[in-house]
């Protein structure tokens, strides 16, 4: 139940939730949740278009079934907001991080300052490790300067996870709060919210600036709801930085289509070109695994990785052959430790914990953790790398956890494949033209 105005400040909520004080104040205002018009149905918070048949309710009433998992919206309920006051203290030197950006780095912060003063649309192509948190820092104190509101969006929790206690240190001053779908926490109206791409369902013109990370990766690529959850949220005419190593062919069309502008920073923070891959072959992979086998060079690289004590994550394509792949392990006879994680496991934020405290020698792992996710001085492994849910993209991030510490800015990336597919080409290129585009300015 919601009894402080300031918790619908910019926001979006069904009626339901608020306390008679707050409905009676004369600055709420009320619109359907669910629109009907000349007998077509559309929710109003994700504007999904609904199906008559499968959206009705007894004595003609209709639901929302697309976003329902943000909390039920019928044709009984109301979506209540209050406009966005920028209601935030004055804060002198807002940005308490002394860190030092290297003169690329700065030049793309400078550029990000610009582009949130103008109110913009700008495409962000960065290579994986190049620091694009901390070039966020220069606009964000910006923001906070001219009382802005600003919102960091991600499609993935694990991002937002990891991203949050970086914005609060560098800006220790500044009210922030985290939102994804299992936080615990009470929302409180913040001038810095870091959330996922579904929260944004929540918010009505409420930011003046925003940040989409990783926004080619599902589920926000490709899917209307959220790219309408984003335009939604954005106050009209707002800025929205769009941040990426991977572009997808949505935002290619709109770069080609001037839609929106773009800049790039191929080489990471400390210098160093990105790791290139090993592609090696290895006939019958599929069908090895498939017995909960490995072939002997795979079993003999993990052991050798073990016993070198080096750190690494195991890649494979599907929830299954997480169990075929330790069964493999277990028949192998190999002294390591190591935990399985896919997206929907309960424990995966404690595993990804138990890695990053270096508990378990490593991961295996789905797709979950190709990005957002950083376990300095690894290695990587990618089993049966040509299977089709190993896009390019999620190639050449997975290829990306490798090599992100100035400390051990290198390492090995080996895909184990029966045939060099044209993901893994692809990847391979995508790489090189990196590294190519980073000697040119170095």
């Amino acid at each position: 139940m919601i009894n402080h105005i300031s918790e619908l400040f910019g926001r979006q909520i069904n009626s339901l939730e608020l306390s008679p004080t707050i409905k009676q104040n004369a600055m709420v205002t009320f619109r359907p949740a669910i629109i009907i018009t000349k007998g077509k149905i559309r929710c109003a918070r994700c504007h999904a278009k609904l199906k008559p048949v499968e959206a009705r309710l007894p004595y003609h009433h209709y639901y929302c079934y697309v976003c329902i998992q943000m909390g039920r919206m019928d044709t009984r309920h109301s979506l209540a907001t209050f406009p966005e006051p920028n209601k935030f203290p004055v804060i002198e030197s807002p940005m308490s991080w002394r860190g030092q950006l290297t003169d690329l780095q700065q030049q793309c912060a400078n550029q990000i300052v610009k582009i949130f003063e103008k109110r913009q649309r700008h495409l962000l192509w960065a290579v994986t490790g190049a620091g694009k948190t901390e070039m966020l820092f220069p606009a964000i104190s910006w923001a906070v300067s001219q009382g802005l509101r600003i919102g960091i969006a991600s499609p993935r929790v694990d991002v937002c996870i990891e991203l949050f206690p970086r914005i609060q240190s560098a800006f220790k001053k500044v009210s922030s709060i985290l939102l994804h779908g299992k936080t615990k926490q009470h929302y409180q109206y913040s001038q810095i919210t870091i959330c996922t791409t579904h929260q944004l369902l929540r918010f009505y013109h409420a930011f003046d600036v925003m940040v989409i990370d990783e926004v080619d990766v599902f589920p926000f690529s490709g899917n209307d709801m959220l790219h309408y959850a984003v335009q939604n949220a954005i106050k009209p005419g707002g800025g929205i930085l769009y941040l990426t190593a991977t572009p997808d062919d949505v935002l290619m069309h709109k770069i080609k289509r001037k839609e929106i502008s773009v800049s790039y920073l191929p080489i990471r923070y400390h210098g160093h070109l990105l790791p290139t891959v090993k592609i090696v072959k290895n006939q019958h992979l599929k069908r090895l695994v498939d017995q909960g086998r490995l072939p002997k060079s795979i079993l003999q690289m993990i052991n050798r990785l073990v016993k070198q004590k080096q750190r690494f994550l195991l890649f494979v394509p599907r929830i299954r052959d997480l169990t075929l792949v330790s069964s493999a392990l277990e028949k192998a006879n190999i002294n390591c430790t190591y935990l399985t994680v896919y997206s929907a496991d309960p424990q995966r934020l404690e595993k990804v914990t138990a890695m990053r405290s270096q508990a378990v020698d490593f991961l295996i792992t789905t797709t979950i953790l190709e990005r957002g996710v950083t376990f300095p001085g690894i290695d990587v492994m990618v089993l049966k790398a040509d299977d089709e849910v190993f896009s390019a993209s999620a190639l050449v991030q997975i290829a990306g956890r490798v090599g992100r510490n100035s400390a051990r800015p290198t390492g090995q990336v080996i895909l184990y494949c029966e045939t060099k597919s044209k993901t893994i080409k692809s990847c391979d290129r995508q790489i090189k033209e990196m590294n190519r585009r980073a000697r040119e300015i170095k």
